[in-house]
């Protein structure tokens, strides 16, 4: 992959919107490292949103709304959680220069999360970029079983339901094949993108601050444009 380090150009707002319009996104070595490089990997992950992928085990979880999914309630918790040291990860990507750039963007309405919580408190989530019909997941998190995965559940129903044509999710893992996720070139990455960019999906199609059932969560997931 390309990891051109970042020079004199200011990494604003604006500059990093244009740089996904492009197909690059900028990361940085660790949490204490306060410098930023540009990524374009030679083969992109995505989910493709007609062909995602959901256990019966999860699918139950899900419409049990064991979890209360909040929408943009509270992103900067959800960085936060992100962040922080997990199982088998001491450290991560984000430092502070990310966490204010991607802050930034959700105050433009440019980010979003999808959170889970339990018992009024914050237990899982994600947080991404929405561009055009694009959607660019950055990270998640949990702190509860499944929390995460609920969380992304949610996303692709809202993702289909409006009108969404590509989940970006810069490398594919082994936890997110089990979801459907594929490699592409970059070429055809690029394809996906110029397309994605041609129109606009709905990220509140059921209400900015609507929540929605396990249900109707699973309905919008299984439907097929």
């Amino acid at each position: 992959m390309s990891r051109p380090r970042e020079h004199q150009v200011e990494i604003t707002p604006e500059v990093l919107l244009k740089a996904y319009a492009c197909g690059i996104f900028p990361m940085a070595e660790s949490a204490d490292d306060p410098g930023l490089y540009w990524i374009e990997p030679e083969r992109r992950g995505v989910i493709p949103l007609d062909g995602f992928a959901i256990s019966s085990r999860l699918a139950r979880t899900v419409r049990s709304d064991k979890f209360e999914v909040r929408i943009d309630h509270d992103f900067e918790a959800v960085i936060d959680g992100c962040a922080a040291p997990a199982d088998g990860r001491g450290s991560t990507w984000i430092n502070r220069r990310i966490r204010k750039l991607y802050c930034d963007l959700y105050a433009r309405g440019y980010c979003h999360s999808v959170e889970t919580w339990q018992d009024g408190e914050l237990v899982g989530g994600l947080y991404g970029v929405r561009l055009g019909r694009a959607f660019f997941g950055e990270s998640m998190f949990h702190t509860a079983r499944d929390a995460s995965k609920v969380a992304l559940v949610h996303l692709v129903a809202r993702l289909k339901r409006g009108g969404f044509t590509l989940l970006d999710t810069q490398f594919v893992t082994d936890h997110l094949k089990s979801f459907g996720a594929v490699e592409v070139s970059r070429r055809h990455y690029h394809k996906l993108l110029t397309h994605a960019l041609e129109g606009e999906g709905d990220f509140y199609c059921w209400g900015p601050g609507e929540a929605i059932t396990g249900a109707v969560c699973l309905q919008s997931v299984s439907h097929t444009s």
